[in-house]
């Protein structure tokens, strides 16, 4: 996998690709790592994760340019939109997990000579198959559970965002370590469709994906064929809407954060504008100057920028073919309208 800085198309490096063959033995590393883990304490994966958040604290700036180089993103995108959230995260799951992951006594019903509880119990191993828009927190939002509550993990990252994974896991396995556990429980593997249908059907005990419907529906058919349970986070088309009585300036922010934010990439983006008769004339005039306003450009560079690169030139022809369509059904362009710094990146 050649891999690129979408912000300025530097070459970052050369991923190797894992077969089939490699998949199945990084899922066994993983399963032989994971009969120890499954039997330690919740004090020990506790420790863990906040040797795993020390060291993101420590590393922040590197992360962030790891980041930044990766997905074409702000800094300032890159630090409260992946780092904050996963710091989040690991603090949350290390205070709080230990409580949802213990013995439950429930009724047992009719039978009042029994007693009955709810036990959760690791799964085993557990793959995940992960988009681009995010690059480090795609990786630790399953990462974190997983390790939680007991389980191995196998990533497939997305090829696009391919350079920056093992770093962002190394940070993982490094804490384990640390504590005197085996790094093997947290495995990445790298490549295209061909490696992540070699992970479905790899003998993984649960499976987390996250993208489109379409590559969704295609996930649920192959792990169908093991009866795999899978957990799906797929794409939508979300709709902001704006009333006649809303305070114009905070709704338009908030409207453009949805529109912005990692460039526009994100699971929660405001897909669709819908706004009032009696406050469109206004709210679009105070778009069109906020956007018009908006510095683009290469994150590292020299100064602040607003907006970032899309992260893949295949994303950057279908937003300009979403607009060329808009356009030609009537839509009126009040700011930007095509590509920009075309021969630094893509923007």
């Amino acid at each position: 996998i050649r891999c690129f800085d979408p912000a300025t198309r530097e070459l970052l490096g050369i991923v190797p690709v894992d077969g089939p063959q490699q998949v199945r033995e990084a899922i066994a590393r993983a399963r032989e790592a994971q009969v120890g883990w499954r039997e330690t304490s919740f004090a020990l994966r506790r420790r863990v994760l906040r040797r795993v958040a020390n060291a993101v604290l420590a590393g922040v700036d590197d992360l962030v340019e790891l980041i930044v180089r990766d997905s074409g993103k702000t800094r300032e995108n890159a630090l409260m939109g992946e780092i904050w959230t996963v710091l989040e995260k690991l603090r949350w799951t290390a205070s709080q997990g230990a409580k949802h992951l213990r013995p439950e006594a429930v009724s047992s019903g009719l039978f009042l000579h029994k007693r009955a509880r709810l036990e959760y119990h690791p799964l085993g191993v557990i793959g995940a198959i992960i988009p681009w828009n995010y690059p480090f927190q795609n990786i630790m939002n399953p990462l974190i559970p997983a390790l939680m509550a007991g389980n191995g993990i196998v990533i497939k990252p997305s090829e696009w965002v391919a350079w920056s994974a093992r770093r962002f896991v190394q940070l993982v396995r490094d804490a384990l370590v640390a504590e005197g556990q085996s790094p093997e429980l947290v495995q990445v593997v790298q490549g295209y469709g061909e490696t992540g249908q070699a992970l479905i059907a790899g003998g993984i005990d649960s499976l987390v994906f996250i993208g489109s419907v379409k590559n969704g529906q295609r996930v649920l058919e192959a792990a169908a064929r093991t009866i795999t349970p899978v957990v799906l986070e797929l794409g939508g088309k979300d709709p902001f809407i704006v009333c006649d009585d809303a305070d114009l300036e905070p709704a338009v922010h908030a409207a453009l954060a949805g529109c912005f934010i990692s460039a526009g990439q994100n699971c929660v983006a405001a897909e669709r504008l819908l706004v009032f008769d009696a406050i469109y004339d206004r709210f679009a005039a105070r778009v069109g100057e906020l956007v018009g306003s908006m510095r683009q450009g290469q994150p590292l560079g020299d100064g602040p920028v607003d907006v970032g690169a899309i992260v893949t030139p295949m994303q950057l022809q279908i937003v300009e073919r979403l607009v060329t369509r808009a356009i030609e059904q009537g839509a009126r362009v009040i700011a930007g309208g095509q590509r920009v710094l075309a021969e630094r990146g893509d923007y």
